[in-house]
């Protein structure tokens, strides 16, 4: 008798709610918009972030922009951080890394104010 415990199913890695949790967790020690509370999305293969525009660069009002896109290609097995290109309503591949720790440091770090505009 053989039972499938699903550990070889075709279910996608990503996005999972531990993850979704771990990145909402480190993302609490962020430079930048560390007054407003991040979202964190499940979207196909990844996560979304966003944050209410508290620069008022890219919403005048306030509203609520996308910060950073992270998508995990299992293939390579590495994680891929878009950034917005709010002027163009385009997303723009970043970097690319291996943990998902790296990712979240390089977007609590931000010095360059490429996500958190």
């Amino acid at each position: 008798m053989i039972v499938d415990l699903g550990i070889n199913s075709a279910r996608p890695a990503h996005p999972n709610e531990v993850d979704r949790r771990r990145i909402e967790r480190a993302l609490k020690s962020r430079e930048r918009y560390r007054y407003v509370s991040a979202s964190i999305t499940a979207v196909g293969g990844g996560y979304l972030v966003e944050s209410p525009c508290c620069s008022r660069n890219i919403d005048f009002q306030g509203g609520l922009i996308e910060v950073a896109l992270l998508h995990h290609d299992s293939a390579s097995a590495c994680w891929q951080v878009f950034r917005k290109d709010h002027k163009q309503c385009v997303w723009k591949l970043h970097s690319t890394h291996r943990r998902l720790a790296a990712v979240t440091d390089l977007l609590n770090a931000d010095p360059e104010r490429e996500f958190w505009q």
